[in-house]
């Protein structure tokens, strides 16, 4: 090989390692950061936390400093100074002795592990000298809670609660304290157990979380006395399981599962001592409608924000209720998790954001106080920043701290927080201090580095609202759909207008009120002089007699049948004002009615209007042919056609004030909507009674088999067009077949 061809290997070479080293980096935190819109469309974010390091026993001196491992760690803390807290237990089976004298010996795993802040091995929490003045020890410990003097940990499998003084802010190996045991087994219901997994504490008050405790988290004084369940979570109940319950015993129906409340899994308190509480054993189908319907109820939520009471006060007023991930799929084809998140752990991080994790997708989100969603990170891998198995979640000050539990090789992966982070959080710290100014830079700033960011318009929009720009208020608020911010700033707007033009309201009302009154006077003159008027009437007088006739049904339906006062055209005509009047309500609507844009073309309410209409009439006219009904199909035709007269007149207002009325002053709107559709249902019921010369009585059980003979009349239809559809299908691929083999 001669010295030019080593000079062009090592070239190569050198080429592809700085090809390896600049590109590894990249795709070693293979995740990305996200948020939701109002469709539930994942809009890409900045990352507000990148992974910085993992740890695992070796590096964090754990197996040194302890002669083993972490086994199966289920909870991790960090307290005031920093220190991380490892809640550590299970059992491992090694072979002792050798040849034919070897045998299995346990050995137990539990222990609270604690490292410094930096990382370093200090001590472990095994056994203890108890208040009796014997040896004690963990069994299988599943949770634990640091304040600035205590520890407290759920002591699983000895059903008990163990408190110890922390010392030298942590640093130092703690001294027992005292022991909370079970409550008095009265609160439990026959058959049932105490299995602490979870507790909280903020030295006044101690909540435990029991696997096995249905009620709710059980709340107990700092001695350990019993003050009541808090927070019991609703559960589903389908039909069949009704139906089911009414067979069983008064025995069978307290031991059926289905009707007790759904346990807890895990628990935090924030500093204001408010109550997170998580839970992943909910009705799956009832946690997703929530999601999907953007409700703010807490029945089937997975995670909870109780005060003392046991009251859920959690803000829901993001586009999605905090509850993990929106868009999920119900079957997966490339092994990729299916249905709603299970949210295993809950955290408190600064300025009152919290976060959960989800063990379905390995996935972190992090809320502000008001349920607004920040940003979503994680996935499974190997990579750095993935995950594989999330367990439990806590801060260490602006660092995030994540225990994986993957393999046989638990570890605690760090990530620190961007300069898009400690944005956010600055802003949060200057809306909370209510320093406005100060957060509408800082929102500013974060506009311009993601303008997906719906919490930062929020923000500029308080701000505005403060400073009496309503105006500009309800523009922000609108960017982020925020409808109930909207709501507030357009009545201040309306009072500043209302106050400036207030000469201006009385004349329009009594301008509307005088041409209505004039209108209607008209069209009576009209409708008295046509009634004694012989001849071919007027397309106009057919049109007005619809103001005789929504005033007047019964007479004014038996002279539409009798004296031909209305007509097929005046019908048609009556049809398309309710095609057009649909419409305009569609796309009329002001932003606080549809904040969405969610519009239908005057094609599809063309459908929605005749559709109906054309099959009440086939409808009608074939079930009253059988019963002695005096009326045609097109008579039919003409007095549900005229029924339609009353739209106008009350949907049309009820959508110019939805320019008028704020949202909390919606149920005018709902009213005259509601008063609109009843008006012309009695219409056509009566029209239907007078048409066909039917009592009450026998019209009201026509009108019911009418309805069903519509639905009868579309499945009919539906299962013809499926037919023509699969007919279609066939002679399409023999055709085909053929083709292709000639």
């Amino acid at each position: 090989m001669n010295k030019r061809t080593k000079k062009v290997l090592l070239g190569f070479v050198i080429c592809m390692l700085t090809l390896v080293v600049t590109i590894l980096p990249i795709y070693a935190s293979a995740y990305s950061t996200y948020t939701y819109s109002i469709d539930g469309t994942q809009l890409s974010s900045p990352n507000a936390y990148e992974p910085q390091a993992v740890y695992d026993s070796v590096s964090t001196g754990i197996t040194a400093g302890s002669g083993k491992k972490l086994y199966e760690p289920k909870d991790i803390v960090v307290d005031v100074d920093g220190n991380v807290y490892i809640c550590d237990g299970g059992t491992e089976f090694v072979s002792v002795g050798s040849g034919g004298e070897a045998t299995m010996q346990e050995i137990k795993h539990d222990r609270i592990v604690v490292l410094d802040r930096y990382f370093n091995y200090l001590y472990e929490i095994s056994s203890f000298t108890n208040a009796m003045g014997a040896q004690d020890s963990l069994n299988s410990p599943g949770g634990l809670c640091v304040t600035e003097t205590k520890i407290y940990i759920a002591d699983t499998k000895n059903a008990r609660i163990v408190v110890f003084n922390r010392l030298n802010g942590g640093r130092t190996k703690p001294e027992f304290h005292s022991i909370i045991n079970a409550p008095e087994a009265e609160v439990f219901p026959a058959g049932s157990s105490y299995t602490p997994v979870a507790v909280a504490s903020n030295d006044s008050h101690v909540y435990v979380v029991s696997s096995s405790t249905y009620m709710g988290i059980i709340s107990m004084d700092i001695n350990g006395n019993f003050q009541g369940f808090v927070g019991a979570q609703k559960v589903a109940a389908n039909l069949l399981d009704i139906f089911w319950r009414t067979f069983q015993t008064a025995e069978q129906r307290a031991q059926s599962a289905t009707y007790v409340s759904t346990e807890y899994n895990n628990i935090a308190i924030d500093e204001d001592g408010f109550i997170y509480a998580t839970t992943s054993n909910i009705n799956e189908q009832k946690q997703q409608q929530e999601i999907e319907n953007r409700s703010t109820s807490s029945n089937y939520a997975p995670v909870k924000k109780l005060n003392t009471a046991g009251e859920d006060v959690m803000n829901r007023t993001g586009f999605y209720p905090p509850s993990g991930e929106v868009k999920v799929a119900t079957v997966s084809y490339d092994g990729s998790p299916t249905g709603p998140s299970k949210i295993i752990d809950v955290a408190m991080g600064p300025e009152k954001t919290w976060s959960i994790i989800d063990r379905q997708r390995q996935r972190v989100f992090t809320y502000d106080k008001n349920g607004n969603l920040l940003f979503a990170f994680g996935d499974k891998g190997q990579q750095l920043g993935n995950l594989e198995s999330i367990k439990a979640i806590a801060y260490q000050d602006s660092n995030m701290l994540i225990l994986d539990i993957y393999s046989r090789n638990p570890t605690i992966a760090m990530y620190i927080r961007t300069d898009y982070g400690d944005l956010l959080i600055k802003a949060l710290r200057n809306d909370n201090n209510r320093e406005y100014e100060k957060a509408v830079d800082d929102y500013t700033e974060i506009l311009q580095r993601n303008i997906n960011f719906d919490t930062a318009y929020i923000g500029i929009a308080k701000s505005l609202y403060r400073s009496g720009d309503y105006n500009g208020a309800m523009e922000q608020y609108s960017y982020a759909y925020n409808t109930t911010g909207y709501s507030q700033a357009f009545k201040m707007f309306r009072k500043d207008w209302v106050s400036k033009y207030i000469i201006v309201i009385p004349i329009v009302v009594v301008a509307v009120v005088f041409a209505l009154s004039w209108f209607f006077k008209f069209a009576a003159r009209v409708n008295a002089k046509t009634a004694v008027t012989k001849g071919k009437r007027t397309f106009g007088q057919e049109l007005l007699f619809a103001f005789h006739l929504m005033f007047h049904p019964f007479d004014g339906f038996w002279d539409l049948k009798h004296e031909k006062r209305g007509s097929f055209k005046g019908a048609l005509f009556y049809t398309g004002i309710a095609v057009l009047v649909f419409t305009y309500q569609s796309v009329g609507r002001s932003y606080m009615y549809n904040p969405r844009g969610i519009y239908s073309s005057i094609g599809m309410q063309l459908l929605s209007v005749c559709v109906p209409l054309l099959l009440w009439v086939v409808a009608n006219w074939c079930l009253t042919t059988l019963f002695d009904g005096e009326g045609s199909a097109k008579d039919i035709f003409i007095a549900t056609g005229y029924s339609l007269a009353p739209l106008p007149l009350l949907i049309i207002p009820a959508t110019l004030l939805t320019h008028i009325l704020s949202s909390a002053e919606s149920g005018i709107i709902t009213l005259l909507t509601t008063f609109a559709f009843v008006w012309v249902g009695l219409l056509i019921f009566f029209g239907e009674m007078i048409t066909h010369d039917y009592s009450i009585v026998k019209n009201l059980w026509t009108t019911i088999g009418t309805i069903f003979g519509m639905a009868i009349i579309m499945f009919i239809f539906i299962l013809f067009a499926s037919l023509v559809s699969d007919m279609i299908g066939l002679v399409t691929n023999i055709i085909t077949e053929v083709t292709y083999r000639m």
